[in-house]
């Protein structure tokens, strides 16, 4: 009996981790930049570019939780089942996009403890490091991932809610915007691109269905659970788009003509200019917990898709993981800035990563090998990742080729 109490409260930690991670990991750093970046220059506007993110993500998530929650398979592994090879290229796609992105992780550790605490920023770097390090040290690692993950992203919406309350945002203007933007629709396209693939690209979206699969909470008789999971990870992460986007704007729509954020820290600098010298430190704080769990769930998840390369990976998972994290941290610190070339390169194949395996897993869905006789994926959401897919790969064939062009030029 105390058993059977033990695995359910184990199992339903797990489930909010796994929401957690997923929240945590879409909310890096460069989110929180491009967010008040994309405030500065839209203003209530952007309201409709985080709606339009949201609802696209929330399709591609909810598809890819459930066929790989369902089979009990890892991204890379339903893969492989659809097209042999097919999943060691996706890991290998989802790995460099990883590491290159937790580079930026690490350098954005460094930013928050610089702003937090004032610490030179290759010594915050190498702090934020030697935390996300800490974490997979303990024995029970996946369950320190879990917690850490909970306590940095409750801090994070209490802090950004206390600089709302002290801003005070038009929040009718913004809802209004929200459906009908003033700038119109055209001119948003090039930010609903940048935050959906901030949003699900990569190994993101794959960060909480992996650790659903890695606590066993796999087959259909745990779909209310996986469903759960999935949609409180949406939901964790929308309140944190949101919050931000409205202690921003009441900043942002407050600005003199021809002022402007600014542009080498737009989150802190809105921080600063809403609620003074307090505004800038909270910003350091919610700039370093967005750092050290992005820099977690990088990690973790990258590894996640090593593990079929070869059983020793898995065997020694935390120590992969950490090994991950510390080259990462290398870089950061010996180039000194998060390299440009690599971060055009990463984010242009994290553009195609997100329509090539949610169109795998839409095709797995349908497929009774590796989904089982008895489960039926809904019409509806099968049609809605198909539009995805659609909208998603002409976004990111058309921002490849505008980086290649850029890169080549």
């Amino acid at each position: 009996m105390a058993d059977n109490k033990t695995k359910k409260k184990s199992g339903g930690g797990a489930l909010l981790g796994a929401a957690f991670i997923m929240a945590t990991s879409a909310i890096g750093p460069g989110f929180l930049t491009q967010t008040a970046s994309f405030t500065g220059t839209h203003k209530a506007s952007f309201g409709f570019v985080i709606l339009a993110s949201i609802v696209l993500a929330a399709i591609a998530q909810i598809n890819i939780w459930r066929v790989l929650c369902v089979s009990g398979l890892r991204g890379q592994d339903v893969a492989n089942k659809i097209l042999p090879g097919l999943g060691y290229v996706v890991s290998i796609l989802v790995a460099f996009g990883g590491l290159v992105f937790n580079i930026g992780n690490v350098g954005g550790g460094g930013l928050g403890f610089n702003t937090l605490l004032g610490l030179p920023t290759k010594a915050g770097c190498a702090l934020a490091s030697i935390i996300a390090i800490a974490v997979f040290l303990i024995k029970d690692a996946k369950a320190a991932m879990d917690n850490l993950a909970k306590v940095l992203g409750g801090i994070m919406i209490v802090v950004i809610f206390i600089i709302i309350i002290i801003v005070k945002p038009p929040v009718g203007e913004a809802l209004v915007n929200t459906v009908v933007p003033s700038t119109g629709y055209g001119a948003l396209v090039p930010a609903i691109i940048t935050l959906l693939g901030g949003t699900v690209g990569g190994y993101i979206t794959f960060s909480g269905a992996h650790r659903l699969i890695d606590a066993g909470i796999t087959g259909e008789k745990n779909l209310k659970e996986i469903n759960k999971s999935s949609v409180m990870g949406i939901g964790i992460a929308t309140i944190v788009r949101i919050f931000l986007f409205l202690a921003v704007l009441g900043v942002v729509v407050k600005l003199a003509g021809g002022d402007a954020l600014d542009a080498s820290n737009p989150a802190a600098d809105a921080f600063r200019r809403g609620a003074g010298e307090i505004g800038y430190r909270f910003a350091g704080l919610v700039i370093l917990c967005a750092a050290v769990t992005s820099i977690i769930g990088a990690a973790y998840t990258s590894v996640s898709f090593l593990k079929t390369f070869h059983p020793a990976i898995a065997e020694h998972e935390n120590w992969v993981v950490i090994g991950f994290i510390v080259v990462s941290a290398i870089i950061m610190l010996a180039i000194g800035t998060t390299p440009a070339t690599m971060l055009i390169l990463a984010g242009a194949v994290n553009g195609l990563i997100l329509p090539i395996t949610l169109g795998i897993c839409l095709i797995a869905a349908k497929n009774k090998k590796i989904m089982g006789d008895d489960y039926k994926h809904p019409t509806v959401l099968l049609v809605l990742g198909v539009i995805v897919v659609v909208i998603s790969a002409y976004l990111g064939i058309t921002t490849f080729m505008s980086n290649m062009g850029s890169l080549l030029g």
